[in-house]
């Protein structure tokens, strides 16, 4: 489903978006889109730029220039009189309310049991009632194959438990878009199966927007509608899985995929 055959307003939008830590320049004029529903997979080399495109539609980091777009709307910032315009912090916090994402170290309270984990930003953030919070929590916990743990501390759980966690806490603010970073890369081998499977199914399950970071590429195989190689902070190449990890087109992308699946 490319963005540029599906039609509509995409669900994100990168135009010329740049980002420089210092003197080092991670994003170089970034132009994609996502459609939405679409399942996208970023993959490359360490350092290419696949979280920090994450951690901007999170507005965890800050753009040095151009515009993302979530949905037709400005996530951060405007062309306002052909000038480039910050938004307001509040506009912008409203803008990330149906943005979810998980992260490689789970993030989740450690003061607090696995149902309030789940309840804390869909009450405080959406305004939900609390009795509607735990019952839709409760929910989630048995989607995630953890309905006996709604009552323990993160720390009591193993990896793979607290990422699923995790996970059910993404989704239990409602997301259109639902962001991944590397998810299974802290887990010991034998706890990403059940991690990946639970992605999997709300892959095909559900029609929320997915952009993908991960070095499992079977996984990318399975659940991407298409995978974005990126390498210095630029596109590469793109391409249904099928043609990305059987025929790239790019020395650079063999060579990755070559390092990646020995």
């Amino acid at each position: 489903m490319p963005p540029t055959e599906s039609g509509g307003t995409p669900a994100i939008e990168f135009r010329d978006v740049v980002k420089r830590f210092g003197d080092h320049t991670v994003l170089k004029g970034l132009n994609f889109t996502v459609s939405p529903g679409e399942r996208v997979t970023l993959i490359g080399p360490s350092g290419s730029g696949k979280t920090t495109i994450l951690r901007l539609i999170m507005t965890l980091e800050s753009l040095t220039g151009g515009y993302i777009d979530v949905h037709g709307e400005p996530l951060t910032h405007e062309q306002r009189g052909g000038k480039r315009v910050a938004l307001p912090s509040k506009r912008v916090r409203a803008n990330t309310k149906r943005i979810g994402m998980v992260f490689q170290h789970f993030n989740l309270f450690p003061n607090m049991t696995v149902i309030e984990n789940l309840v804390e930003a869909p009450i405080h953030v959406l305004g939900m009632a609390k009795a509607d919070a735990v019952e839709k929590a409760r929910g989630l916990l048995q989607k995630v194959g953890l309905s006996d743990k709604e009552n323990e501390h993160p720390s009591r759980l193993s990896g793979g438990q607290q990422q699923r966690v995790a996970i059910a806490r993404a989704l239990a603010m409602d997301p259109d878009i639902l962001l991944l970073d590397e998810v299974t890369s802290a887990l010991d081998p034998e706890l990403v199966d059940d991690v990946l499977q639970v992605l999997r199914d709300i892959a095909e399950e559900t029609d929320i927007t997915m952009l993908i970071v991960t070095h499992e590429m079977q996984f990318a195989r399975d659940v991407s509608q298409r995978v974005m190689m990126f390498d210095g902070g630029v596109i590469l190449e793109e391409g249904h899985p099928d043609d990305i990890f059987t025929n790239p087109r790019e020395e650079r992308t063999r060579k990755f995929l070559s390092a990646v699946l020995d």
